[in-house]
């Protein structure tokens, strides 16, 4: 099975520019652009992001304000900012052997890193692996790791599959299988979020006082170690 699945990327493999890279910055940067964000959304970001800072010791040495301000739009900046601050680690203390212990970085995350860019035999299972292997009841094995997110993405879909067109099809126990609709986050656009995302990007443009800020968005990201309340009374992105 996973022989026909590799013979398959072959073929129809998507060409994305984090896989024409060994880098471990570049493949941690896109793992994290990629958490919660589609494809097409992070590869301009991306490669915008490593022309900008092209390693590690470039991204340490901008300001959490620059590192807000170029992440926006792709969501969560709290992803952003643990990205800057793993930067910080690595260009202090170097690559840790335990990708966890840099701020941000799951075991998932950790397992990428470790496949993509430091030729570890390890399987990064995101939900597009775990649906496939759980559908076909096969385990594969490392080397079948971009096969297969790439196969849980554009024809083993969550709510209907391409059963026709799979690779894997006249193996698979769950072929012609319909699937319940997954439930969705719920909308963007007028949501906490949203004012939350707001705030922030005022903040990261300028000192500002509470009272041109949404209080409860301020407040939200301040537990969040997003912002700071500076001495003169004007609030802050963290220094």
């Amino acid at each position: 099975m996973e022989a026909a699945l590799l013979a398959w990327f072959a073929e129809h493999g998507r060409n994305l520019p984090w896989r024409r890279t060994r880098d471990p910055y570049a493949i941690l940067v896109s793992e994290v652009m990629l958490q919660q964000t589609q494809v097409e959304r992070v590869v301009p970001r991306y490669l915008d992001w490593l022309e900008r800072w092209p390693s590690s010791e470039a991204l340490a040495a901008a300001s959490p304000a620059e590192v807000i301000r170029a992440w926006q739009g792709l969501g969560y900046n709290r992803r952003g900012l643990n990205l800057h601050r793993a930067a910080q680690r690595i260009a202090a203390k170097g690559w840790p052997n335990d990708l966890t212990e840099l701020p941000g970085v799951g075991p998932y995350t950790a397992a990428a890193i470790g496949n993509f860019a430091l030729g570890r035999d390890v399987l990064p299972v995101d939900t597009n692996v775990s649906r496939v292997q759980e559908r076909t009841g096969h385990r594969f094995s490392p080397a079948a790791a971009q096969a297969l997110m790439d196969l849980g993405a554009t024809v083993c879909l969550a709510r209907v599959p391409r059963c026709g067109i799979c690779p894997l099809a006249d193996g698979c126990p769950s072929r012609g299988r319909r699937y319940e609709p997954l439930r969705k986050q719920s909308g963007f656009e007028g949501s906490f979020r949203q004012r939350r995302a707001r705030t922030l990007r005022l903040v990261a443009e300028a000192e500002r006082p509470l009272r041109e800020l949404d209080p409860e968005a301020v407040q939200s990201l301040a537990r969040d170690g997003l912002v700071l309340l500076a001495a003169c009374g004007t609030f802050v992105t963290l220094p």
